[in-house]
């Protein structure tokens, strides 16, 4: 069975619980990862507008490149547009190198995009020496739970080789163990900071605990960012890594 039920995944369905409380860590963790001098901050997660509109409201300037594979949202970004600037792009030509000083990839960006590589190498183009990257990716328990779900159980062996797992809506998904994604942003030139699974709690946890009360929220999101160990890709469907480029 999935850890979270496909149709989940991308926060419809019945896990209302769940995903509020997935969203509370990513954006405490975002809080905590962000500059604390104003700059210049390139959001590559899909244009969906949360993560742009959280950096710019932190006193960032943003630059939101919408995702070119996907219809925009249609939700309202006036709020914040003065300090966000958007950009229908598939590549980063459009930036000179050493012209931001943090990159956001959000929302599975680098899961999406298979050719993650060449669109790491463009992260580090366009960072500033001192300048970081924060990267979230489809983990391999997600691909394997994928795949038992399809019944496709000759594939169900971890190697070193890169994971493509089909999606019932005919999308692909590139999956990663925590070596891999290490892998991805070394080969990038960048210095990894830490690569740890975005949450380790269940939905059924999760659920349990929040109906407890309203401060139960708050616990439950500080005990996931300070509760699990770096480089756990046994758990969670997600994983997210820090990184920076050193010259």
């Amino acid at each position: 069975m999935l850890p979270i039920p496909a149709e989940e995944l991308n926060g419809s369905g019945t896990l209302g619980p769940y995903w509020t409380f997935y969203r509370a860590v990513v954006e405490e963790q975002l809080s905590r990862w962000l500059p604390g001098e104003p700059s210049v901050v390139l959001d590559l997660s899909g244009g969906r507008g949360r993560w742009s509109g959280q950096a710019a409201r932190a006193g960032h300037r943003v630059i939101e490149v919408l995702d070119w594979r996907r219809a925009a949202e249609g939700q309202s970004r006036l709020r914040d547009a003065e300090r966000v600037r958007s950009v229908r792009a598939d590549d980063l030509a459009f930036l000179p190198d050493e012209s931001v000083d943090a990159v956001l990839a959000e929302e599975r960006a680098m899961s999406i995009e298979l050719m993650a590589e060449s669109a790491m190498s463009d992260v580090a183009r366009v960072l500033r020496p001192g300048g970081r990257t924060l990267v979230c990716v489809d983990s391999l328990v997600l691909g394997m739970a994928i795949l038992a779900e399809q019944g496709q159980w000759q594939h169900l062996r971890q190697t070193g080789e890169v994971m493509l797992v089909p999606w019932p809506d005919g999308s692909i998904t590139r999956c990663f163990s925590s070596g891999q994604l290490r892998e991805l942003l070394m080969g990038a030139g960048l210095e990894v900071e830490w690569v740890r699974p975005r949450t380790v709690l269940s939905p059924s946890t999760v659920d349990h605990v929040l109906g407890s009360g309203t401060r139960a929220l708050n616990w439950l999101v500080r005990t996931e960012l300070e509760a699990h160990p770096d480089d756990d890709d046994t758990v969670g469907i997600h994983l997210v890594a820090s990184a920076r480029k050193v010259s």
